[in-house]
């Protein structure tokens, strides 16, 4: 009944959103995560014991501020993703900048595969939409919610952006790396504590995470790019930034130089990185 209700308010402010023009739909809705969704959901409490430990400095009023912008920046995200056509155009237009495009396009020449790394931060959809109107489909990694009705129309709204969509899961992968063998391009977010994962650094703390990326990459010889869709001042448009290839090496030195990548982005936009999630969960953590 829990799911049921939370699933139907939402989609009650969506469709609320879906009714206005599209600059006026992505404001509105970042309001609503930043001033209803996020404090009911406790993502205020996440990002301050987040920042607690990242960025103890930071006086009461600065971490209002980005809390704020986090949680802005998340509505903004989830709208844009349920806006389909609109913002696949916006997307596509966006200016590129960094040195993976010259080696995307060598390696589809090629047949060789392509694993694209972000974090949740920014739009991490840019990048789907602007290679999906040039004709280049990027899969997704996704995990799906516990709350199966929510889970339903959200993974339509992704698959809408660019197919195909694998669930995490045994079959899920299995369809990801068939594709991957095939040659195709995959993107995976690594920034969510993994259990079973290798104890790394992540914005000066350890946090551990995922190697899985990398270890695709050796096994099928694909390349790995860590990509980012940036949100500029504006908070409509994005500049997609595909840096170049991370160097062979074993799975944890990959990884950690795609959890640096990330980090530096964060350092550099500090309000768009989700601070919601829970990363840090080593030791006393």
């Amino acid at each position: 009944m829990r799911d049921t209700l939370s699933n139907l308010v939402f989609r009650l402010l969506v469709g609320i959103a879906m009714a206005l023009p599209y600059r006026a739909r992505v404001r509105f809705f970042g309001w609503v995560v930043a001033h209803l969704i996020g404090p009911i959901a406790g993502y205020g409490r996440r990002v301050r014991t987040n920042l607690a430990l990242i960025h103890p400095e930071m006086s009461p009023r600065e971490v209002r501020g980005l809390t704020r912008a986090v949680c802005d920046n998340i509505g903004r995200t989830l709208i844009e993703t349920y806006s389909g056509a609109e913002f696949k155009r916006r997307a596509a237009a966006s200016p590129t900048r960094g040195e993976g495009f010259a080696a995307v396009e060598a390696a589809q020449r090629s047949g060789r595969a392509v694993v694209f790394v972000s974090g949740h931060f920014g739009n991490y959809d840019v990048l789907r939409s602007w290679l999906g109107a040039r004709g280049q489909a990027v899969g997704a990694l996704y995990r799906p919610f516990p709350n199966m009705h929510f889970d339903a129309h959200y993974r339509a709204a992704i698959a809408a952006i660019s197919d195909p969509i694998f669930p995490r899961g045994r079959r899920g992968l299995a369809e990801m790396l068939q594709h991957v063998r095939q040659g195709g391009m995959v993107g995976m977010l690594i920034d969510q504590h993994k259990e079973s994962g290798a104890v790394l650094r992540f914005l000066g703390h350890p946090a551990k995470t995922a190697t899985s990326a990398a270890e695709m990459a050796i096994k099928y010889d694909a390349l790995l790019l860590p990509f980012y869709g940036v949100r500029q001042p504006d908070g409509l448009s994005f500049e997609l930034v595909i840096e170049g290839p991370i160097p062979p090496g074993t799975p944890e030195e990959m990884t950690q130089a795609l959890n640096d990548s990330l980090e530096r982005q964060v350092r550099a936009h500090i309000g768009q990185w989700f601070w919601i999630t829970r990363r840090w969960r080593v030791g006393a953590r």
